[in-house]
């Protein structure tokens, strides 16, 4: 008898174990779901910070803003030798995963609901900078681990723009979206809007804007474009832009104020933006660069071809113009940049020119100048739009070409931009490189990284077919 009052007792323990396992196990400060807010405050701060440092040490120089005076393999455009950057693939999936955890936490739980629509606006943007930068790469399949594909396909390009779930569609989703929301709680963790749903909407129309100007050369976007036109739903004026601020000083200042003197100074002024920027005699040079080191009257800039072959050449940096002080010891006066009044304007005075809207090119083309200047705290001078190179259209100038050139000029926090658009228009005119590892052939892509061929081999093998992984292999966009 006492036996059997000694199972019971233990079954009874068992059990009792077993029914408040989880709840007595749960550490009640220790959640295993991250809020949306915290993940949208995340991916909002590390894209933008991550994407901005790229874009300055890599995407600069492949946009040729600056050059790189030693350390420079990526700068003779050998794109496997990542140094100080020059490989945006892990940033550009970390945030895509992030930012995927906020859409399925807006699906599943009403008090998140808010966060779809914005959540769906960074899945398109920075999908979009992902298959600009790459080419045909995974999306469909790229963030499904929960649902056990660990090995993605990769899809074509043409297919993240215009596929349902695609680029494109997701923007259109994510205005109705938003447009339809009649809930009560705030969006919470918005560097860039401040909450502000209406402004995610204007977001969203400007991405789509530019995201058709995108593909243009490929497809028909003629009525899509007037359409959105006709809204006057856009981003221009600098008071709207997706931007967040950096700091003076730690933890939120720009990288570059916080990596040693060496390697700062690694970074000067290239011969094609040097010669641009005289041409024009144009003011901002004198906040992106510095005068050169050996000039005592603190006037003088100069540019160094890129891609210099450091063991072959002497290169002292006191001969060429650093970047500006805005890049290291001011960059309080910088900010993160997502999209900007200055680009939309270019955008409009492009569309216009091209046919593709009724619209009045030179005056989006001018006020685009007028805002990049107020971008980067530089006066406009009174003559700059009426003689000389920035003068639209003077002497028959090319229209495309000065609209594209001021675009690159003011996209130097945000480099890949500039080299994209080089690729998708041909403007501005780049120059050749001093050493060359590419037979002096400007890339028309970045290259998968080397983890792609171990971890994911059967799709990279599929997808390598079409091209070869080469970086002179031209994306589905590209007709240049």
């Amino acid at each position: 008898m006492k036996n059997i009052s000694i199972v019971i007792i233990v079954l009874f323990l068992i059990f009792s174990c077993n029914n408040d396992f989880e709840a007595i196990n749960t550490n009640p400060n220790s959640p295993t779901e991250i809020q949306a807010s915290l993940l949208l405050r995340q991916v909002i701060y590390d894209y933008g910070e991550e994407l901005s440092y790229e874009g300055f040490v890599a995407g600069n120089l492949l946009g040729q803003h600056f050059t790189m005076v030693d350390f420079n393999l990526f700068d003779r455009h050998n794109l496997t030798q990542a140094q100080l950057g020059g490989n945006p693939w892990p940033t550009l999936y970390t945030n895509l995963r992030d930012n995927e955890l906020i859409l399925n936490q807006s699906r599943s739980k009403v008090s998140e609901a808010i966060y779809e629509g914005p959540a769906l606006i960074l899945k398109a943007y920075m999908t979009a900078a992902l298959t600009d930068i790459y080419g045909d790469v995974p999306y469909s399949e790229a963030l499904s681990a929960s649902d056990g594909i660990v090995s993605p396909a990769y899809d074509t390009q043409e297919t993240i723009y215009t596929s349902e779930n695609g680029i494109l569609d997701n923007l259109d989703r994510a205005i109705e979206i938003i447009k339809s929301y009649d809930g009560v709680h705030m969006l919470e963790g918005d560097l860039l809007f401040n909450g502000d749903l209406d402004a995610w909407t204007t977001f969203a129309r400007s991405l789509k804007f530019k995201s058709l100007i995108r593909i243009s050369d490929r497809l028909e976007v003629g009525t899509a474009l007037q359409d959105l036109y006709n809204t006057q739903d856009f981003i221009l004026e600098n008071e709207q832009n997706a931007t967040f601020d950096f700091t003076d000083g730690r933890p939120n200042s720009f990288r570059m104020q916080q990596l040693r003197d060496g390697d700062f100074n690694l970074f000067v002024l290239s011969e094609t933006m040097a010669e641009i920027l005289s041409d024009l005699q144009d003011p901002r040079q004198e906040v992106l660069f510095r005068p050169i080191g050996n000039d005592s009257s603190g006037k003088e800039y100069v540019g160094l071809l890129n891609g210099p072959d450091a063991s072959q050449t002497s290169i002292s940096v006191s001969d060429y113009s650093l970047t500006g002080k805005i890049f290291r010891e001011q960059t309080g006066l910088l900010d993160a940049n997502f999209l900007c009044a200055w680009e939309l304007h270019f955008l409009l005075a492009e569309a216009a020119e091209k046919g593709l809207i009724l619209a009045d090119a030179q005056d989006h083309y001018e006020k685009g100048v007028a805002l990049a200047f107020e971008y980067w705290h530089t006066f406009l001078p009174e003559e700059y739009l009426k003689s000389g190179s920035a003068a639209y259209g003077l002497d028959g100038a090319n229209k495309i070409e000065q609209i594209i050139t001021q675009k690159w000029i003011a996209n130097s926090i945000n480099g890949y931009e500039g080299w994209i658009e080089y690729r998708r228009t041909g403007f501005p005119k780049l120059k050749t490189i001093a050493s060359s590892l590419n037979e002096d052939l400007i890339p028309s892509r970045m290259p998968y990284p080397t983890d792609e061929a171990a971890l994911n081999q059967l799709n990279y093998e599929a997808a390598i077919q079409n091209n070869n992984n080469s970086i002179n292999a031209q994306v589905w966009w590209d007709l240049n």
